[in-house]
């Protein structure tokens, strides 16, 4: 526009602009347009013009009224056919944009023309309900609308319309958004006397920045609050208002999730009694991705009502919410394919499980379409960890109150897929975004054996690579399945193509072959089965692992171990019997076969966690308190909760090294040794997790000792192994000969792994151990500590040759005691001591005279010897 040139006094509207149509897009561009200095300007030319009386604003102003008189003329015939909602529409933009922009100040006329337009009452189409949005939001733009009575009242009397009108409270209008919940949530914020967000709201719908000041809402605050929303009418009005369908977060927007989150947030439901868990279910179940931004932060507020009805002591409640159901949580898992919930029994299963729940009830929830499983299961799954870590926090109120709240059992929890569920939420980041890092640390924190580090890491969770138009209608027949099961010994290239092709099949197709796969574990792991078929299979069993629930670690055991004693022992992941150790108690071939001890360790390892997890449940909800009915702390029960955790699993890893010992001592032949080498790794693998997560789990071990032909195995195969080191010389303190074997043994291992300045001096602190109680010990008791300590005595020279002169001083003195002992013994050997003791000789001090030749032999040719050194 050329007329940005003109001085602001000689701005002519007269002559450029001919059209009114066109003066009102003229001053809309300049007002609402992109370029913030033209619009500054403008703002500031209006106000002075405005002071100075300018004839070419009056004459701006006067058109613009004419226009308005058009307009309204057309809303009070609508028999004429013709649309004055879109004219309207830009008009009171226009005329909004004035007023908060350019500080217009309206006269008496257009207030009245404005009133009528605002006010008129248009059809229920899509121009007519925008239309109807912005007339609301200038009425409280614009406080002059409704600066005297007559204006009030008639501005009353539109809104009870916009009330009682089903065409615009409902939802008529083919749009995603209904007028009802911007009223609703209007409502909500002037009971709340949040201006700030009514602010925002306004200026959202009018597509403009203007400033609405507290003391400008005044009138129209009381309009909302005391004519017509009462806080029990808000809350009664809202439930009625239908659900969005498909939620998502593309939807922009006030929605009617807007005002239940409000009102939930202000207890309002709670204080007038109106309930609102089924309108919260049926919106989970018409939520689609990506999910709301809202959805999660409602399910936070109905959780925080359910359980803290009353946490600023302000309001005093006698109603309380109703959690969801366990019926009402199977209705939206019953089509998951990663659920052990059979479709086919689910209506049995529901009425087992939903004492008390009528046949009414029922038959509604089961009408109760879910639009996107996935974002339901997530969304309910959220509410049930969020549900239960909230309990358990709030464990103490309710003992002081004397309230019963829900507690989902850990049966009912254990048969849902949180970990296919998590999976794909972590799959979908973006859709969703603010439902994954909540959903993660609850399960986390709540459910650690759900999200174990080799779960993450598994190179199998990872997306398949094959493209899913390859997979279109290429299911595998059970039959096939059944057939390659039952010839894998006779023909086993069947199984391996079928094996192939069920790990080509997504995590939850592939969940529908679980009882097949499972039944034939034993089968599998035969000697006779070529180590491809025991590789497919394993990492078939990994792949169901990280969708099915824990239930199916039960499966897998009962599989391994004999069906009579299987069915009674492994029942750990019920909530009446929780031992990990059971995990263990299976035949030798089960831990000989590395496959199989694969899928147990993984078993154990959740199990242990899951134990640990349910121990910390346990402490909570059981809290002691004193005769006031405060919390007492009790050190002793902490005490004992730490001690059985770390037995549990110490007796863990000493099983597993006991296993070490037997395969040790049975491997003769080049194949035993290469299978101990295999299992060696693998257990090693686990324990070597096992210090790292938890160090004072290596300390306790080795102060229980274990057998010592699998501490060169644990030394090479266990990298945290160094930190023993530690703690070597406590165990040296201690009085019995075995510990301080096992702990001289140990050091010697370890220093000559880690020759480091510390190792060193546990190195000198052993050998001065050896030396005092060599010189303290009997002779029998001193031959049996040098016959085991010996080999420890080369090590510890190896390591650090500085030592050499020590350890041969310790054999020379303690061959020349021994070789003294011996020779009068032979000389002597009918001599009798006293009239009351046996005869004694000293014969067996040659064989142990020999040993320290050859520990001596070894010393001078393997160290002392040693180019290297000089």
């Amino acid at each position: 526009f050329n007329l940005l040139r003109f001085p602001l006094s000689q701005l002519p509207f007269r002559d450029t602009l001919k059209k009114p149509l066109q003066k009102v897009a003229f001053l809309t561009g300049m007002l609402l347009g992109n370029d913030q200095n033209v619009r500054t300007w403008f703002a500031i030319y209006i106000r002075s013009s405005q002071k100075r009386k300018s004839d070419a604003l009056n004459l701006v102003r006067v058109e613009l009224l004419q226009q308005l008189q058009k307009n309204v003329q057309k809303s009070l015939n609508p028999g004429n056919g013709e649309d004055y909602t879109v004219q309207g529409v830009v008009l009171m933009r226009l005329y909004c944009a004035l007023r908060g922009i350019a500080g217009l100040k309206f006269n008496d006329d257009e207030v009245n023309m404005l009133t009528q337009l605002v006010t008129s009452r248009p059809q229920p189409t899509q121009s007519g309900l925008r239309f109807v949005s912005l007339a609301l939001c200038m009425l409280i733009a614009c406080p002059s609308l409704v600066s005297t009575t007559a204006l009030e009242n008639k501005s009353v009397e539109w809104l009870q319309w916009l009330i009682k009108e089903d065409k615009f409270f409902g939802r008529k209008s083919d749009t995603s958004a209904s007028l009802g919940e911007m009223l609703l949530l209007l409502a909500i914020h002037f009971h709340s006397n949040q201006i700030t967000a009514i602010s925002e709201l306004v200026c959202s719908t009018l597509a403009m920045k203007i400033p609405i000041r507290p003391n400008s809402t005044n009138r129209i605050k009381q309009v909302f609050t005391q004519d017509l929303f009462t806080e029990q009418v808000v809350a009664s009005h809202a439930v009625r208002v239908p659900v969005t369908p498909n939620l998502n977060a593309n939807i922009s927007g006030y929605l009617s999730v807007h005002c239940i989150h409000q009102l939930l947030k202000s207890r309002a439901f709670l204080k007038h009694k109106v309930p609102i868990k089924l309108w919260i279910y049926k919106q989970i179940c018409n939520s689609v991705r990506p999910v709301h931004p809202v959805m999660p932060a409602l399910i936070e507020v109905y959780v925080n009502s359910l359980i803290v009805p009353n946490p600023l002591g302000k309001v005093n409640v006698d109603h309380m919410h109703k959690p969801f159901s366990e019926t009402e949580i199977l209705h939206i898992f019953k089509s998951s394919k990663a659920t052990t919930i059979d479709n086919k029994n689910f209506f049995g299963a529901t009425q087992t499980i939903s004492i008390g729940a009528t046949s009414a009830e029922l038959e509604e929830i089961m009408g109760i379409e879910v639009k996107c499983n996935l974002t339901a299961q997530l969304l309910i799954l959220y509410y049930l960890v969020l549900y239960e870590e909230t309990r358990l926090s709030n464990t103490h109120n309710q003992s002081t109150t004397g309230r019963k709240i829900k507690e989902y059992t850990n049966n009912f929890l254990a048969e849902l897929p949180m970990k296919y569920l998590l999976q794909k939420a972590e799959q979908y980041q973006n859709d969703y975004a603010g439902l994954f890092h909540p959903l993660l640390r609850l399960i986390i924190s709540n459910y650690p054996h759900l999200s174990m580090v080799d779960d993450w890491m598994e190179e199998h969770y990872v997306s398949n690579p094959v493209s899913p138009n390859l997979m279109v209608n290429k299911q595998i027949e059970r039959a096939l399945v059944i057939k390659a099961l039952e010839k894998i010994s006779t023909k086993p290239a069947i199984a391996i193509r079928v094996f192939k092709a069920l790990l080509k099949l997504p995590a939850e197709d592939l969940a529908q072959y679980t009882d097949l796969i499972v039944e034939n574990m034993s089968k599998v792991f035969q000697k006779n089965i070529p180590r491809i078929i025991q590789e497919l299979y394993k990492d078939i069993w990994l792949r169901l692992n990280s969708v099915l629930p824990t239930s199916f670690w039960k499966m897998s055991l009962n599989s391994v171990m004999n069906v009579e004693t299987g069915a009674t022992r492994c029942t750990y992941v019920n909530e009446d019997l929780l031992d990990p150790l059971q995990v263990l108690r299976c035949g030798k071939h089960v831990f000989y076969s590395p496959y199989t001890l694969m899928i147990l360790l993984r078993i154990l390892q959740g199990s242990l966690a899951a134990s640990k997890a349910f121990l910390n449940i346990q402490m909570q909800s059981k809290q002691i308190l004193d005769k006031n009915g405060q919390l007492q702390s009790d050190s002793d029960r902490d005490e004992l909760k730490t001690a059985l955790i770390a037995s549990q699993e110490s007796a863990a890893v000493h099983i597993l090294l006991e296993v070490l010992a037997d395969m040790n001592k049975n491997a003769k032949d080049t194949v035993a040794t290469f299978s101990l080498r295999e299992t060696q790794g693998i257990i090693c693998s686990f324990i070597h997790q096992a210090f790292i997560s938890e160090p004072s789990l290596a300390k306790l071990v080795h102060f229980q000792t274990y057998p010592r032909e699998v501490i060169p195995m644990m030394v090479m195969g266990v990298p945290s192994m160094h930190i023993c080191i530690d703690f070597l010389h406590e165990f040296l303190s201690m009085p019995e000969m075995d510990k301080q074997i096992f702990t001289i043994d140990l050091a010697s291992h370890l220093v000559l792994k880690y020759a480091i300045p510390k190792s060193l001096s546990v190195s000198k602190f052993c050998i001065n151990t050896v030396q005092s109680s060599l010189s303290l010990l009997s002779t029998h008791a001193k031959c049996k500590f040098l016959s085991n300590i010996l080999p420890a005595l080369i090590r510890f020279a190896e390591a650090f040759p500085i030592l050499v002169d020590d350890c041969i001083n310790i054999l020379m003195l303690t061959g020349k005691s021994l070789h003294s002992q011996g020779t009068l013994g032979i000389n002597s050997t009918q001599m009798q001591l006293t009239s009351n003791t046996k005869q004694k000789c000293f014969k067996d001090t040659q064989q142990y005279i020999s040993m320290i030749e050859e520990a001596f032999e070894t010393l001078i040719t393997k160290i002392v010897n040693k180019v290297e050194l000089y």
